[in-house]
Order: C-alpha cells, then sequence, then structure tokens
C-alpha cells in the first residue's frame, strides 16, 4: 500500500479538526467536537490524549482511510519555549515540554503530542509549524519601557508565515528575500514586520496594537491602573473586559463585523465611528511596522477573518497605500498551512528544525 497522505491534526479548546491531504490537496475534513462534560473528567489538558487520539484514528477509519497510507503527520504547534520560526520535527523533548505546559496548558500543546505518537506506530515522521511560541524578536524589540516588564512575542505566526509565503511567490520571490507587513485580522489582531522572512517584532494581540471583535489592544495605562485599584472590578473581571468583553464587543455588543457593516448601511453613526476606528488602530500599527523595516517595504498583506469585510479592507487601503502596494487575502487556513509546512520539509524545500537545537534550556 502506497503512502500518499498527510494526516493534520489541530486540537482547539473544545473541538480537534483534522484532514487529510494529499500533496495541496485537502482531500477530506473534519471538526471533531469535545462536549464540556466529556472534557470536565480530565483533570489537564495532556489527559486529554488518549481520546483525542482514538477519535482521529476512529475519523480515519470511517473516511475509509487507514493509518498506514500516510507519509507524515503533521499537528499544530503549543506553547513550548520561545523559539525560531519554521518546520520542526517532533522529539521527546518537545512532548515533555507539552506535557508539562512549559509556558501554559492550552489544547494546541496535544497537536505534537497526538502527531508523534500517531507517526512512531507507522514509522513515518511528525512535526509541527510555527507555533504561536515563535520568538524571532530583535533585543531592541523586548524593551517595554519599565525594566519588570518585557515585550514579547505572541501572534498569528502560523498564518501570517504562510501567506507571506504565498505572496512572495506570487511576486515572483523568496520568502526569504522579501520584506513586508502583514497584518492578521481575526477574534485579536496581530501585525508583524517580516524582515526576510523573519517576525521581527509584533504587537502582542491580547494587550497590545489595535483593539478588535473581542480585545481592548492597548490601553491608556493610567486610567487602566486606576480602574484595577478602584475596587469595583476584580482581576477576573479586569481580564474578562481586556480579552472578551473588549473591542466591537464592548462597544457594540457584537463581535461580528458583517453585523456592524448592516448596522453602518442603516445609518448608524456609533458602528461607524467604532468600526473606522479599529481601522485607524490597524492602519497605524501597519505604519510603525513599516518603520520598523526602516520603509523597505515590498507589500503590505492585510488577512484573517475581518479581511473578507472590503468596508474594513478599504479604509485601511486608504491610510496605508502610500507605504506599499496592499494585498488583501482573506481567511485564516491553519490546516492548509500546517500541511505546506509538512510539505516543504518532504519536498527537500526545507530542513526541518530540531527543537534542542534551537531553544533555551
Amino acid at each position: 500500500m502506497s503512502r500518499d497522505y498527510i494526516l493534520v491534526i489541530n486540537p482547539g479548546s473544545t473541538s480537534t479538526k483534522v484532514a487529510l491531504f494529499k500533496g495541496y490537496e485537502n482531500v477530506v475534513q473534519k471538526n471533531l467536537t469535545h462536549p464540556s462534560d466529556e472534557l470536565e473528567k480530565y483533570e489537564k489538558i495532556s489527559d486529554q490524549f488518549k481520546m483525542r487520539k482514538e477519535m482521529i484514528i476512529d475519523w480515519m477509519k470511517q473516511e475509509g482511510y487507514k493509518a498506514d497510507e500516510l507519509i507524515a503527520v503533521v499537528g499544530r504547534g503549543g506553547l513550548l519555549r520561545p523559539m525560531p520560526g519554521g518546520t520542526y520535527k517532533v522529539t521527546e523533548k518537545m512532548i515533555e515540554d507539552l506535557k508539562i505546559g512549559i509556558q501554559g496548558e492550552h489544547a494546541s500543546n496535544l497537536g505534537g503530542i497526538i502527531a508523534k505518537s500517531i507517526a512512531d506506530e507507522h514509522n513515518i515522521e511528525s512535526f509541527i509549524v510555527d507555533p504561536v511560541a515563535v520568538d524571532e524578536f530583535e533585543d531592541i524589540a523586548r524593551i517595554s519601557g519599565i525594566p519588570e516588564i518585557e515585550r514579547k512575542s505572541l501572534g498569528h505566526a502560523l498564518n501570517i508565515k504562510a501567506v507571506g509565503r504565498r505572496v512572495a511567490n506570487r511576486l515572483g520571490k523568496k520568502f526569504e528575500d522579501i520584506n513586508m507587513v502583514v497584518a492578521h485580522l481575526g477574534g485579536g489582531i496581530s501585525v508583524a514586520p517580516l524582515n526576510k522572512g523573519k517576525t521581527v517584532d509584533y504587537n502582542n494581540a491580547n494587550e497590545m496594537g489595535p483593539f478588535s471583535p473581542e480585545r481592548t489592544g492597548g490601553l491608556p495605562v493610567g486610567d487602566l491602573a486606576k480602574m484595577c485599584f478602584s475596587g469595583k472590578y476584580t482581576y477576573k473581571e479586569i481580564k474578562s473586559k481586556l480579552r472578551g468583553k473588549g473591542g466591537l464587543v464592548g462597544y457594540l455588543g457584537t463581535n461580528d463585523a458583517r453585523e456592524v457593516v448592516k448596522r453602518i448601511e442603516t445609518g448608524d453613526e456609533k458602528a461607524k465611528l467604532i468600526f473606522e476606528a479599529m481601522g485607524y488602530q490597524v492602519a497605524k500599527e501597519i505604519g510603525s511596522m513599516a518603520a520598523v523595516l526602516k520603509g523597505e517595504v515590498e507589500a503590505v498583506v492585510i488577512t484573517g477573518g475581518l479581511a473578507y469585510s472590503d468596508y474594513l479592507t478599504n479604509y485601511i487601503k486608504e491610510m496605508i497605500d502610500f507605504i506599499a502596494p496592499v494585498i488583501v487575502e482573506p481567511g485564516e487556513d491553519e490546516m492548509r498551512a500546517l500541511n505546506e509546512g509538512a510539505l516543504r520539509v518532504i519536498n527537500n524545500e526545507e530542513t526541518p528544525k530540531i527543537y534542542e537545537n534551537e531553544v533555551k534550556f
């Protein structure tokens, strides 16, 4: 039996996305859901390993595929130690860090664990690609302004790099030879300057940069400090305001950009102001990141789910198209990006990185 397929595994908090690719073709994909009462049985996320793995194997059987038809397994990278971007072989040391949650517990930590378990049983390779832990900051980008706090690299590395590669290819250039600014517009917003393929800076999508559908982005810190010590809010309530109840939700009561645009079309001036303010802040952040590249920018790329909104992208374009040609690549296809990372190694276009060689212990 020939080995033709790559199994892609992307665990989320209440589901596991799985897909089988043949080359660049997504042959079949499924979102395996995990009811909350089922997940409550497990003390730690890593304890869910066996349950999720068995569901994946059963799904393959139901679709008529066998594990010995796989050429490789690739999983979503988790909260590992800070590391350069790229495609990594899953090693025992990586598994150890994923299991203990070296930078925190998250469902994505299961991606590499499950991938290696399935792959080892069939003597094939397992990989992760551009995890959230990707850190390619230059030292100057880490300085925050207060010695006790360091700016951290945290953003949508997987989609930003995948889209950057596609745009570079379309422009007839190597990803490693081109400078661009990529703005990922989703539930959180990440804007990154790509310097010869490296994300040398970021706004932390959880606490800096533009506000987004659900997050506040950067705030006036003096007023935030007053809120924190006012006695009106608990720590949990403040955290909820920053992530989940901030941004469009805080101002307009919805995180759905389509609904906001409909309100604007019916003459809702507040919706127009807030939506355009989000675009205004994105454009400012793009300009800021263009400065990081000293203006040597060959393309500005707008991606993520919000990039489907012509209203928003056109507003942003009007502010920043003096920097470089603006390319809109809507959506976020993590499964495709993971498969492409594995294929680059399989096709000898990229040398896989080894976790132990790239991080500090």
